[in-house]
């Protein structure tokens, strides 16, 4: 497909792990910031001209850095109480694609999202194999407790509870960003830490 002259534009969300009827007003400010600040990093890269890939990228870092969303430093815990984090980034100019599943380590795994779309002959890495990746594209790996929230280690405990007492839990998705560039090209990048106690390497939508 041939692009063409378009007005940058730039989508984000803070998934359903960031619920309105959940939050304190303290909470739902610190949404309203971080998404606020996710489109001015994100447009900032379209305003100067960037692809609607980096701008797409550089939205989700954003998201993955606060810690009110399910994505990165605030993913939510699995049984076994770690966090194991998901991603994908997707470039509609090429129909490239890449995505990471059940990382650790990786601060941002949208960034090694990219590096396997980008530096790789495959479309998804999973958990030690796209760890070792990161460390030989230089993507940053961080301790597991960084990714540690109380309200999350809270949420975990809930929902423990109401499994064993045979009650539905409730289960939370993803951030991401849809960018459109001037040159009509479009991407879109998603995170997540999954579900809240799921198991087995489940892998995020």
């Amino acid at each position: 497909m041939n692009a063409v002259a378009a007005a940058p534009t730039l989508l984000v969300h803070g998934g359903a792990g960031a619920i309105r009827r959940d939050m304190d007003a303290d909470i739902e400010q610190a949404v309203r910031e971080a998404l606020a600040e996710a489109l001015r990093r994100g447009h900032a890269v379209l305003a100067a001209g960037g692809s609607a890939l980096d701008a797409a990228a550089a939205a989700v870092v954003v998201l993955e850095d606060a810690p009110c969303f399910n994505a990165g430093h605030g993913a939510v815990f699995t049984h076994d109480g770690i966090n194991e984090l998901d991603a994908a980034i997707m470039d509609g100019a090429t129909l490239r694609a890449g995505a990471v599943a059940g990382v650790r380590h990786v601060r941002n795994p949208v960034l090694l999202a990219r590096a396997v779309m980008e530096h790789s002959p495959h479309v998804m890495l999973a958990g030690e194999g796209a760890e070792a990746f990161a460390r030989e594209q230089d993507v940053a790996l961080v301790d597991p407790d960084y990714f540690r929230t109380e309200h999350r280690w809270r949420e975990l405990q809930a929902a423990q509870r109401q499994a064993n007492r045979n009650r539905p839990v409730d289960h939370f998705g993803t951030v991401g960003a849809v960018a459109l560039d001037a040159q009509g090209r479009l991407a879109a990048a998603t995170s997540t830490g999954g579900m809240t106690g799921k198991r087995w390497g489940r892998i995020g939508d």
